[in-house]
């Protein structure tokens, strides 16, 4: 069997699964993010060298208050009941986002995690918190703009490999491979595969 080198997970659908079990949206989030802790275990046991999980987008605030700090209080608690596992078995978390927008407890936890895990050479676990792709692009081509501008960069050297060394995944030499496997948890296809 040939195991994906990385694999992404879009969490998605967890508030519709409780919902149609008569359970409140916060429900269906606790179960994703149990169903999380046996995710990286079997990923590990598998020998998944990058699982990236797509926790939060931009567009997720346009949920209710109540149900966004629902999400951030689940990601606080996540960090104080399994760092010292992830830390123990040799996982090293990364963010892919802008997670100084999110509220403070929550970017303490994160904080603590990548500080724990920095030099782990395991798992690379990989969450996205406040992740858009527009808006990764964007701000990569923000980037590039002020080193061309600033004569640092010329207009012709920009090419596949200098835009990917903008994103996310490029940053401080993480040079996180592409995808082998994206998995979707709610099992939709979103409009823009169709078109």
């Amino acid at each position: 069997m040939r195991v994906p080198n990385h694999i992404a997970i879009i969490l998605d659908g967890n508030g519709r699964w409780a919902k149609k079990r008569g359970m409140p949206r916060s429900f269906g989030h606790v179960k994703g993010c149990e169903n999380l802790e046996d995710i990286c275990e079997v990923a590990k046991e598998l020998g998944v060298k990058y699982l990236t999980v797509y926790a939060f987008s931009t567009e997720n605030w346009k949920r209710s208050a109540e149900e966004v700090g629902g999400i951030f209080g689940l990601l606080v608690k996540y960090v104080a009941s399994e760092l010292e596992e992830l830390h123990h078995n040799n996982v090293k978390v990364r963010i892919l986002g802008d997670y100084n927008q999110i509220p403070k407890t929550a970017v303490n936890s994160i904080e603590k995690a990548l500080t724990t895990t920095k030099d782990n050479d395991g798992l690379q676990f990989s969450i996205a918190l406040n992740y858009g792709g527009r808006q990764e692009i964007v701000r990569a081509v923000r980037q590039i703009c002020y080193l061309v501008e600033n004569g640092e960069l010329k207009g012709q050297d920009i090419d596949e490999d200098l835009i990917s060394s903008y994103l996310y995944t490029g940053m401080e030499n993480q040079n996180i491979p592409d995808p082998d496997l994206i998995i979707r948890t709610s099992g939709e296809e979103p409009v823009s595969y169709t078109h």
